[in-house]
């Protein structure tokens, strides 16, 4: 089986931020999915946009299956082989609600924007009114079914606020294109054109990001 002709093994009912990802996509782009788990946005953007789609995967497990059902995916680390790409060699690198477990966010979002035109970034708000409720009251860190494992269990070593994430593109350098936030039931925040309201009642963000000056 090619590569490009996947068997249609997922559902297509995407995780809200995964279809969120794929709208703001040009048909026909050349995509690399950072952290694509079982190839589900990969099988998406090849069956509804005809997209150059590919993914690297830390999970073995995860990356197996998607080689399993056809799906360009290599098994890899974010945080150390993203350097073997060549400059500008997609248009679009997504790392979808992986931000806040790579060991180095810095040097994977210049990586993107060094491989890719444009980088779409999406990650759980830590800013939500309900984390800071719960810390509020209980003096303990928030569980939430997005922030679902204990503090000593967890994957997320760098949790991060939408606010935190503009003041990294600033101080980037990285022009922010289109940004929005949702909560996981997929329905847009209306105050999406208000950081800091959306800080407050995003329960998740979605940024597509561009070097700055071009």
């Amino acid at each position: 089986m090619s590569p490009h002709d996947p068997v249609r093994f997922v559902a297509k009912n995407l995780r809200v931020d995964l279809r969120l990802i794929a709208e703001m996509i040009a048909p026909g782009a050349r995509v690399l999915d950072i952290g694509c788990g079982d190839g589900t946005l990969i099988d998406e953007l090849f069956t509804t946009k005809g997209c150059d789609a590919r993914g690297i995967e830390i999970d073995m497990a995860e990356a197996t299956r998607a080689v399993a059902h056809g799906l360009p995916v290599m098994h890899g680390d974010a945080d150390t082989d993203l350097q073997h790409y060549p400059d500008d060699a997609f248009d679009y690198v997504v790392l979808s609600r992986t931000l806040q477990a790579v060991e180095r966010p810095r040097e994977v979002l210049r990586q993107m924007l060094r491989i890719g035109a444009r980088a779409i970034v999406s990650f759980p708000n830590f800013g939500h009114w309900l984390l800071r409720w719960q810390l509020l009251r209980s003096g303990r860190m928030p569980m939430t079914p997005t922030w679902d494992r204990m503090w000593y269990e967890t994957p997320n070593i760098h949790p991060c606020t939408i606010r935190d994430f503009f003041d990294l593109c600033a101080r980037e350098g990285y022009a922010v294109e289109r940004w929005l936030a949702a909560d996981e039931a997929g329905r847009r925040a209306p105050w999406r054109r208000f950081p800091r309201m959306a800080n407050l009642f995003g329960e998740q963000a979605l940024f597509l990001l561009r070097r700055g000056g071009a």
